[in-house]
């Protein structure tokens, strides 16, 4: 009956000599706090989903328990990789802010983890405080860049039937790229044009189709890069 008692207190007991009850408190409350900051910070006034928020809210804890289970051991820290090989996302691609935002969570989830709390909270405060002022001066917009697609019969030659049109209505315009539709019979042209004034969308447009036969156009919000995609 004793070792029994015993074996079963262990279970519940903070084996680590280097982590107390206490420690292990402290550290993961403090992960939690950190990480709905960032969660605040980095999906607010963004278009994210619901799991993408929860995720960074509690992907520091996460990493922190994590690292302090690990604790330099070789045997456990292998056993956790191999748990997170596992593991498949099936979630869309993130963009570049969503990427950092996670990278962001695991720092602090290491940090947290390494028992650094000071470490953790200085850097979420910097990071978070510089993303809020990228985010307000408008650092890296794209300057009204828009994408345009335009479907053109093969009878058309596209290098510069559209030119004066271009001249007319934008500051600048760049051809994308150009790939065959329908058999070869069609062209999709894909540009990157910024307008000299939005309100003149529609005239462009109409011009455009008058040219074209009136195939299918499209014109919208400049699409990512594929170095903002994962």
């Amino acid at each position: 009956m004793t070792y029994f008692s015993t074996s079963v207190s262990d279970l519940f007991s903070i084996s680590s000599t280097d982590m107390s009850l206490g420690t292990l408190l402290a550290c993961t409350v403090t992960s939690l706090v950190l990480g709905l900051v960032i969660a605040v910070v980095f999906c607010h006034g963004h278009n994210t989903s619901k799991g993408f928020a929860i995720t960074l809210a509690l992907l520091p804890a996460i990493v922190q328990i994590v690292i302090m289970m690990v604790n330099g051991n070789l045997g456990t820290g292998v056993a956790v990789m191999g748990a997170f090989s596992l593991v498949r996302f099936r979630s869309v691609p993130g963009t570049a802010r969503e990427i950092c935002a996670i990278f962001l969570a695991m720092a602090v989830g290491l940090a947290c983890g390494t028992q650094y709390l000071s470490v953790a909270i200085i850097f979420t405060i910097i990071i978070c405080a510089i993303n809020i002022i990228y985010s307000i001066a408008g650092f890296g917009q794209s300057n009204g860049e828009k994408h345009l697609k335009i479907t053109i019969p093969e009878s058309l030659d596209y290098s510069g039937v559209f030119a004066d049109i271009f001249e007319k209505y934008t500051k600048s315009c760049e051809l994308d790229t150009v790939k065959t539709t329908n058999m070869g019979s069609l062209y999709k042209l894909e540009y990157t044009i910024v307008l000299k004034d939005d309100s003149m969308e529609k005239a462009m447009i109409d011009d455009l189709r008058t040219r074209n036969g009136n195939l299918e156009i499209s014109c919208g919000r400049a699409v990512a890069k594929v170095a903002e995609q994962l």
